[in-house]
């Protein structure tokens, strides 16, 4: 029993308490990243790194951060790390780098880091405030990547930049849903797993 208590951090976010569908936050992101596979990718991955290590770091200063300027502190963690990952994908990763532009500097003002660490690492151990960030990460990636790979297959008839969808089907008449690959269709999409999610899980349906 403690065992599985000690893990609802990093189980809740996945599904139950996800970020994106329950909490809706970090929707920016499914608008702007989502239109193929690998950006969404390198941004789950990145805003997992900076939102764990974050957790953890605000987690052990917690007791030491004067009320007053918690949020400045916060800032400047979040702000450094963020740094660190746009040079470490800058380095390793150029053209991904590029395609993300902005967006890897907006992890920092990202509502679901900030609301993290004023909601948990604020308030618990370094080991819970790491898991709460791994799972928060993942909740928030797993909508990111399902609202990709629809966008990119629908959209470009791609995966990952290859091509899924077979020369002869475009040869019969397929063409691909340019429509897809448009910011609109990543709420609507976002919106369709919302759905499904609140169908399949009665106590979150409102009264």
């Amino acid at each position: 029993m403690n065992i599985n208590k000690s893990l609802l951090p990093l189980v809740n976010p996945i599904s139950k308490d996800n970020p994106v569908i329950v909490q809706v936050l970090g929707i920016c992101s499914a608008l702007a990243v989502t239109a193929k596979l690998e950006p969404a990718l390198v941004m789950t991955i990145s805003v997992t790194a900076v939102l764990a290590l974050a957790n953890v770091i605000i987690s052990l200063l917690r007791n030491t951060i004067p009320t007053s300027i918690r949020i400045i502190v916060q800032l400047v963690v979040v702000a450094a790390l963020v740094v660190i990952v746009d040079q470490v994908l800058k380095a390793y990763t150029y053209e991904v780098s590029k395609a993300l532009s902005v967006f890897i500097g907006l992890i920092i003002t990202n509502c679901i880091i900030m609301g993290r660490l004023e909601a948990f690492a604020m308030s618990n151990r370094p080991w819970q405030a790491f898991l709460d960030g791994i799972g928060n990460g993942i909740g928030y990636g797993v909508i990111l990547i399902i609202v990709a790979f629809f966008r990119e297959l629908l959209g470009s008839g791609t995966l990952f930049g290859c091509q899924v969808i077979p020369q002869w089907c475009y040869d019969h008449g397929y063409q691909n849903n340019g429509m897809m690959i448009l910011p609109p269709m990543a709420l609507i999409t976002v919106a369709c797993i919302i759905w499904v999610h609140r169908a399949k899980n009665k106590d979150l349906q409102e009264k």
